[in-house]
């Protein structure tokens, strides 16, 4: 990996912490945020779109193409409204780290059932460190706030959510490397499409979508504006040559700055157990990778 990729991939990881940080404090309007955003990222990128296509740099559509870029646009969906339905129940220092760890960790538990792949020692290594720092910070090393309620929630939907990270990385890095889609043509029309699929949550009653987004309007700019930023370095990080098997784990160390935000910012209880498991999640991921 050169030193641009790398800094490409370091920087993303620093955006994408701050926009789930300001996702996390509109996490009380639910859905009807995550169309607000996606529309702030839609008016925000057009421009730069605009210029792709009329200097013919944007790619020539197949329906391969326009089949990937509907994939994508649904996974991408379900991650938005599962990430932000985790916030509406759980702090950002348990949804955020679970989410961007069991990605890898359910990537490579499927390459093991699935694809038939034999676990080496490191994987193995690396699945146990995952789970012992999910475990860590959930329950700040008390296990029985596992039976406390809603103990279980962040872990849950920090799970699924890892599910779905793990489902579009694979999805759009094939879009990007093997079909050749301009990362920021991929996010724009991606954005576009789940614009539309959740219009139909605000026609059905623009007045009350309005009023939920009273003074959440600035959190919505920011993650309009910083979620595709975040994203698209990635993209082209892995475009310009970035193996995948690299770029995806260097991007979990997001997770510790996550942390360090819910504690620092939203004054959550985050605690020294909590961040423990953020480095073992992260250590996991890395063998994981080296696996």
């Amino acid at each position: 990996m050169t030193f641009a990729s790398l800094l490409l991939v370091v920087l993303a990881s620093l955006v994408h912490a701050t926009w789930n940080l300001l996702a996390k404090r509109a996490a009380a309007v639910g859905p009807v945020f995550v169309f607000a955003y996606n529309l702030v990222a839609c008016v925000a990128y057009a421009p730069w779109v605009v210029y792709l296509v009329i200097a013919g740099r944007g790619t020539a559509w197949t329906g391969v193409g326009a089949a990937f870029v509907l994939l994508s646009a649904l996974i991408h969906l379900g991650y938005s409204l599962c990430l932000q339905r985790g916030y509406q129940v759980a702090d950002l220092s348990v949804v955020y780290p679970v989410a961007r760890g069991t990605g890898p960790m359910l990537s490579t538990i499927g390459a093991f059932l699935i694809l038939g792949e034999r676990p080496s020692g490191l994987g193995v290594l690396g699945l146990i460190l995952v789970v012992a720092g999910i475990g860590l910070i959930a329950t700040q090393g008390d296990l029985s706030a596992f039976r406390r309620p809603g103990g279980q929630a962040g872990v849950r939907w920090g799970s699924a959510t890892g599910g779905l990270i793990a489902t579009y990385t694979v999805v759009d890095a094939y879009a990007v490397k093997t079909l050749g889609i301009v990362p920021v043509m991929l996010d724009w029309f991606s954005n576009l499409l789940r614009f539309f699929l959740l219009s139909p949550l605000v026609i059905a009653d623009p007045r009350r979508a309005l009023a939920a987004m009273r003074g959440y309007w600035r959190f919505a700019i920011g993650v309009g504006l910083l979620s595709p930023l975040s994203y698209i370095l990635v993209l082209a990080a892995l475009g310009s040559g970035a193996p995948l098997s690299l770029v995806a784990p260097m991007r979990e160390m997001s997770m510790m700055v996550g942390a360090l935000m819910g504690m620092l910012i939203l004054h959550e209880k985050v605690g020294p157990w909590r961040l423990v498991g953020c480095g073992v999640l992260i250590g996991g991921v890395v063998f994981l990778s080296a696996g």
